[in-house]
């Protein structure tokens, strides 16, 4: 099956989160910064980098960025977009969902409103091929039937049904402790249109992470 997210043109994508009644693009880049900082890091791994939305918060002690999309024509603007980033920005052609997904290691995964288009199962294989020591998630909430908010764009994201999977707090909690990982921590963001974005952070039972930066 070809992924219908390689068919969605990255302006209509990123117009329709921009929307004033969607904010989703603005939100996720604030909180982005926030994952970006929280934790003493030194190489990162962004799932469905996308455009590269929060790429602008990377700290300056972050040695290494992988951003990893499954669309090729997302990968290059990404990269022309953070041309100062060359030398610390590798971008990753890769569909999570295969079998025979190779990733390199990273200290932290970032996966925002990207579980919900791999399901847990695929987001457990990704965690044991990168070894992070945490991983930092964003999922969505949603107040009524639809998952994609009601916009002109509307339409674009009519074949995402067929990849999309609903993701819930308990349930993704359990399956990160299935791989190993504790919930470390929980916030949330209400959006415009009543639905809401949580970040679950989770940090791996077997290393001793030090404590969050203040």
């Amino acid at each position: 099956m070809n992924n219908p997210w390689n068919k969605i043109n990255l302006s209509d994508y990123e117009n329709h989160m921009k929307l004033q009644s969607v904010m989703q693009l603005q939100t996720l880049n604030e909180m982005m910064k926030e994952q970006f900082h929280d934790y003493p890091i030194h190489t990162v791994m962004i799932l469905g980098v996308a455009g590269g939305n929060g790429l602008e918060h990377i700290p300056a002690n972050i040695g290494k960025v992988y951003g990893v999309d499954l669309n090729p024509a997302y990968l290059a603007e990404c990269e022309r977009r953070y041309e100062n980033l060359a030398g610390i920005l590798e971008c990753i052609p890769a569909d999570l969902t295969g079998e025979n997904l190779t990733l390199p290691h990273a200290d932290m995964i970032v996966a925002d409103l990207l579980i919900e288009y791999i399901g847990y199962r695929c987001f457990q294989n990704v965690i044991r091929k990168v070894k992070p020591s945490c991983i930092s998630c964003i999922i969505q909430i949603n107040t009524d039937d639809g998952f994609v908010s009601d916009s002109p764009y509307l339409h674009v994201f009519d074949g995402l049904q067929e990849v999309h999977h609903n993701i819930e707090k308990t349930a993704l909690t359990t399956a990160m402790e299935q791989s190993g990982y504790s919930l470390d921590t929980q916030k949330e963001r209400p959006l415009p249109n009543g639905k809401k974005l949580v970040r679950l952070d989770f940090t791996d039972n077997c290393q001793h992470l030090p404590k969050k930066i203040k």
